[in-house]
């Protein structure tokens, strides 16, 4: 059954939920994998929504996209995650038309992170767009619009200091261990997952901290022995885990799997030690936490570790809303164009039904001459008077107003006061 809406950007809705009003064991419910990503997008088809995408990062899990209701699009969102659809709604913020396009700006830009400034951001949405369109679910609308808030998040990195200094989760892991572990040359590290999150925050402990002695685990070992080779570490079978995890000073986290990886039984016995869990859901039981001699973080606790640069950065905000105001008014007059274009690619395409027809007619009558062309000519424009005119006859209540457009856009000198 076809969905009575239109593209209208009245119809444009974006629902999510993120770290204002949820911690991470909530968003970890709502959190979106790659497969569960792609039945999302194959349940919107099933509904005929389209021009959509999911955002699903450690801070949100959010949908964007048009369709009757931002109700439908939270229900599409839902079907597919651990957590329960009416505590989703009861957490959510809705926002549609002009509203939801400012907040994906806001979000690509990183005003909307919980470390203000967080460049990942763009990455993700970039990823995330891309995902959507591979699977036919991207439109000309969303696609024009992930392109421009692309395009200001990088003016707003190259001419505002709003991501000075490296702001991330992955900076603020090592803004914890500068604090935790000042003598972390000498600890043994042990990463479990080398995606991408893994992989910035194991470059920022050498680049930034010196770190040598880290050993590194992955699911797919091969990923783990090439990141180790290039950087000159060590590698582990993640069927060894357990052995590594006993011998390690600090722990960090970032599978990415959808439920935990790394338990307390991998701590029975072990000596005193720093865990970090970087993913969302968390992929460190929580029972961890509660094992003596052992400290857990989650990634709620990391971003709010605030850092020299901040005030700074908070100085920047306004400089960014500038740029972020001026190309979203010009994307929504590219939106407002094409619009138009549309409507008047209808007229022509009407007129020139209409002029085909009447010079058919004619041919029909296998005479040509000027009177003829004339005759042609003014049943044409008699036709074109007639259409209007009866449409101002059918809606009676907007009959002034059509009278009034016409008038203006014919620009015909009379005065209607």
């Amino acid at each position: 059954m076809q969905v009575a809406y239109t593209k209208d950007i009245a119809n444009f809705h974006s629902v999510g939920i993120n770290y204002k009003k949820t911690d991470a064991a909530i968003r970890g419910l709502f959190a979106i994998s790659q497969a569960q990503y792609l039945t999302i997008l194959e349940h919107a088809k099933a509904a005929q929504l389209d021009d959509l995408f999911v955002l699903s990062t450690c801070n949100r899990t959010e949908i964007y996209g048009f369709a009757p209701s931002a109700q439908q699009l939270m229900e599409v969102l839902c079907k597919e995650t651990n957590g329960d659809c009416n505590l989703f709604a009861q957490l959510a913020y809705v926002r549609s038309g002009e509203d939801a396009v400012k907040h994906l700006y806001h979000v690509s830009t990183g005003l909307d992170s919980q470390i203000l400034g967080d460049y990942e951001i763009v990455g993700q949405i970039r990823n995330a767009s891309r995902f959507a369109k591979t699977n036919g679910c991207l439109g000309g609308f969303s696609e024009r619009l992930v392109n421009s808030v692309l395009q200001v998040s990088k003016l707003i990195k190259n001419e505002t200091g709003l991501s000075a200094g490296t702001v991330s989760v992955a900076f603020a892991t090592i803004r914890l261990l500068e604090k935790k572990m000042p003598d972390i040359k000498n600890k043994k590290i042990v990463l479990v997952g080398v995606g991408k999150i893994g992989r910035n925050t194991c470059k920022n402990m050498i680049s930034y901290l010196g770190a040598q002695d880290i050993t590194l685990i992955n699911r797919t070992a091969s990923v783990a022995a090439d990141f180790a080779c290039v950087h000159g570490l060590k590698f582990a079978p993640y069927e060894e885990m357990a052995a590594v995890l006993q011998q390690a000073d600090v722990v960090l986290v970032a599978s990415n799997a959808p439920q935990p990886t790394v338990l307390a039984a991998h701590f029975k016995g072990a000596s005193p030690k720093l865990v970090i869990d970087l993913s969302i859901p968390f992929n460190v039981e929580p029972a961890v936490g509660k094992l003596p001699g052992v400290e857990l973080v989650n990634v709620d606790e990391l971003s709010r570790i605030q850092d020299e640069t901040l005030q700074m950065r908070m100085k920047e905000v306004p400089r960014a809303q500038e740029i972020i105001d001026e190309h979203m008014a010009e994307f929504l007059y590219w939106y407002k164009m094409r619009k138009h274009a549309v409507v008047l690619k209808a007229v022509k395409d009407k007129l020139q039904e209409i002029h085909t027809r009447e010079i058919q007619q004619q041919k029909n009558g296998a005479r040509y001459d000027l009177e003829d062309m004339e005759e042609v000519s003014s049943r044409i424009i008699q036709k074109m008077i007639n259409l209007m005119a009866g449409k101002v006859r059918k809606e009676t209540e907007k009959g002034d107003q059509y009278i009034a457009m016409i008038n203006d856009i014919f620009d015909t000198g009379i005065n209607q006061d």
